[in-house]
């Protein structure tokens, strides 16, 4: 589809959650079709996690967007999907390739949401593909878990801060789950989600520089938990970590189940998202210094570096192996 005004910034690019938003509804789909291409019980596929995806080129306004997904492996319960995005100058054909992403979807019964059903297999060209799918499959496995388990953070207000602090750009949005933001089982889809998440996260990146920004990259995002209609979710942000030229910020999304649920608040959602700064013209802009002041902070920090390293450490490789070839 064409991009619009309302899918942008005030620069004219547009989103990342606009786009991580199209990424999750091609891959809903073509999971959900092939989830319900064998006689069975008809199911819904949700997503489960997207795996670390880079944004390789801006979109602008008036650019096509063309979305198209394929299923790379399935388990027995789950199914992994690669979905390419390009966009296309309609006035010059110009196109270029702006994101690849892999999603993990789980089929969910149309009759018990809380049942997951077996997924129908695919067939492999080669031998060789269904081992690098499993491989995949258990990788995000473990890391999921390992998310999980480490998720227990909150984000406090604080008190007339410093500028360039964690606690002066940190932000929060609070949003009421209506049922245009849900699937057919009544949970929110999960491109709803990454797109509240990445305003958030533009709004602390935007705060914290006082720039045009966009959205560079997304590290893993885990779901660990469905998200009802009539919850109400608090999509939370903080930076953790800023290189001369990136900023990670963390985000995560908590659910208050208000409607008819004892439940207390969860954890539903969890990622880093890395942005970069950028001037009037489109080039990069230096990005202040992010000033630790708590142990947690500095803690994060440092954390936030070792993945920064490694991510250039391994871009660094990749184009010293494409080179080579």
């Amino acid at each position: 589809r064409i991009m619009r005004p309302d899918d942008a910034n005030i620069a004219g690019n547009v989103h990342g959650g606009t786009i991580l938003k199209m990424i999750e509804e091609a891959g809903a789909i073509i999971s959900t079709r092939h989830c319900n291409s064998q006689a069975g019980e008809p199911c819904v596929a949700a997503l489960a996690r997207v795996e670390r995806t880079d944004f390789l080129s801006p979109m602008c306004i008036g650019e096509v967007a063309n979305v198209s997904a394929e299923i790379t492996y399935t388990s027995r319960h789950s199914v992994e999907v690669q979905v390419n995005v390009m966009s296309e100058n309609i006035l010059t054909g110009a196109k270029k390739v702006t994101n690849k992403a892999t999603l993990w979807y789980v089929p969910l019964s149309l009759k018990n949401v809380n049942k997951v059903l077996e997924v129908p297999p695919i067939q492999y060209v080669r031998k060789e593909q269904e081992d690098e799918g499993k491989k995949r499959y258990e990788e995000q496995k473990l890391d999921r878990l390992e998310t999980k388990q480490r998720n227990g953070d909150v984000i406090l207000p604080v008190i007339n801060p410093e500028p360039h602090t964690v606690g002066y750009s940190q932000s929060s949005l609070i949003h009421l789950v209506g049922p245009s933001d849900c699937t057919l089982l009544g949970f929110v889809h999960g491109g709803v989600t990454m797109k509240l998440m990445d305003e958030v996260a533009g709004i602390v990146a935007a705060r914290h520089c006082k720039t045009n920004i966009v959205t560079a990259s997304v590290d893993a995002i885990n779901f660990h938990e469905k998200i009802k209609k009539g919850c109400v979710i608090t999509v939370s942000g903080r930076m953790t970590f800023t290189s001369n030229k990136s900023m990670e910020i963390e985000v995560f999304v908590d659910a208050d189940p208000f409607v008819d649920e004892p439940r207390e608040r969860y954890r539903a959602v969890s990622a880093f998202f890395t942005y970069v700064s950028l001037s009037k013209e489109g080039k990069p802009l230096p990005v202040p210094q992010l000033l630790t002041e708590t142990e947690d902070e500095k803690r994060r920090f440092e954390e936030g570096k070792g993945r920064y390293l490694q991510t250039k450490a391994k871009r660094q490789a990749q184009m010293q192996q494409a080179a080579q070839q």
